[in-house]
This record gives C-alpha cells, structure tokens and sequence, in this order.
C-alpha cells in the first residue's frame, strides 16, 4: 500500500510572537479604556461637588443670605419656605424630609434650585431633596452637623467607590480621608445605599486596600 505523505504546518515563532503582539495591544486599550472612564467619573464627581459649593456662595453672594438658611426666602421665590436665619444650615446631607427649620439641608436645594443655581424640580416637595451625583449616590449639604471632625457648611457624597474617593481626595487635598479640607469613612460593603444611608460620623478609617466592594461617604469643606 502506498502512503502518500502531507505536509504538517504549524504557527511559526514570528506568528505566534505577532498574535501575542496583538493581544497585549488589546489588553493594554481595554485596560486604558477603563482607567479614562474611572478619570471621567472622578472627574463628574469632583464638578458635582464643586458645583453645589459654587451655588452656595453664589446664593450668598446675591442674596446676603445662606441657602436653606435664608429667612426670606419665601418673599423672594413663590412656594418657597424659609428657613431660620441663625447663620448655619441645620440637618444632614442625606436627609429626605423636605424643607424645614429642621432640615435645612433641604431647604439648600429649594432656594438654589428656584434661585436658578442648581438645576432640578421646583415644584413639588421633591425639589427640596438631595439630588444624585454621577456615581448615583446622593449629594446634599451640612452645617451644623460635624462630619469626619469638619465643622461648618460641607457638601458631601454618598455610595462612592474606594478608587473614586481616593482620587477625588488626592485631586482636592492630602490624600487622606482623616485629615484635610477632604475627608471620608468607609459605609458597608455591596449595597449601592448603604454608605449614602448613614449620617457622616466624627471620625475618619483610611482607605482600605483592595476594598472595591466598598462604598464611602465623602464631605468637602465648602
């Protein structure tokens, strides 16, 4: 019987180095695409934060009073209430009671919203409550309440990842969630809510390594 002989080919070495070649320049842009879109959402953060402190000093600026704290606001926009007029704005930054001598807090984002400095619903209750930054938690403003050891007016950010609260500290501040015009503490890991359900305690943890499942509360002097 007659064998009729075929040739075997295989990957050269120079294929096989161009294949790997490819895969590490694959590799290398998802790995990139990921870290501009981590940038962006630190980015987004940062400018939602330094967004209600601007609407802060705005309202004051034009109005010779403090947003939410303003004691007539009610006869310089129609529906709004005022609030107490003692200098600071009372409540915490998640609070969703509405506005009130109580919250204040809430009272902060009807007098800019109707003011015009913050976009949102000016209508009903509903636009006298915090609103969400671009990572999805809630954003809103204290005073009286101590957050992290910063005492007077603060905005602060609920359910913000570890890696965005870290690069958000070490763009603004020291880099430090306990020190610093910037600070932080560490919510429960998972849940989306869970940091943005707690009120900011006194003190701050530090970063935890390899943490991504967990969520911070972050505040900023304003």
């Amino acid at each position: 019987m007659q064998h009729i002989k075929r040739n075997q080919s295989g990957f050269t070495l120079v294929e096989i180095a161009i294949v790997l070649v490819i895969i590490g320049l694959l590799l290398g842009g998802v790995l990139k695409g990921q870290e501009i879109i981590e940038n962006a959402k630190t980015k987004s953060l940062i400018n939602d934060m330094k967004g209600a402190a601007a609407a802060f000093y705005s309202y004051q600026d034009r109005y010779k009073a403090i947003p939410g704290d303003d004691l007539l606001a009610s006869t310089r926009f129609t529906g709004a209430l005022n609030g107490n007029g003692n200098g600071a704005i009372a409540g915490t930054y998640a609070t969703q009671a509405g506005c009130s001598v109580a919250n204040e807090t809430g009272c902060f984002w009807q007098h800019t919203r109707l003011a015009g400095f913050i976009t949102g619903d000016t209508v009903t209750n509903a636009g006298a409550n915090p609103g969400n930054h671009s990572l999805g938690g809630l954003l809103g403003v204290q005073g009286t309440t101590v957050a992290y050891g910063l005492a007077g007016p603060k905005v602060c950010a609920g359910s913000v990842p570890t890696k965005n609260a870290s690069s958000v500290d070490a763009q603004l501040d020291d880099g430090m969630p306990g020190t610093g015009t910037f600070r932080a503490n560490a919510g429960a890991a998972g849940a989306v809510n869970a940091a943005t359900a707690a009120a900011p305690g006194a003190a701050a943890t530090p970063y935890p390594v390899a943490s991504a499942g967990l969520l911070h509360t972050v505040c900023m002097s304003m």
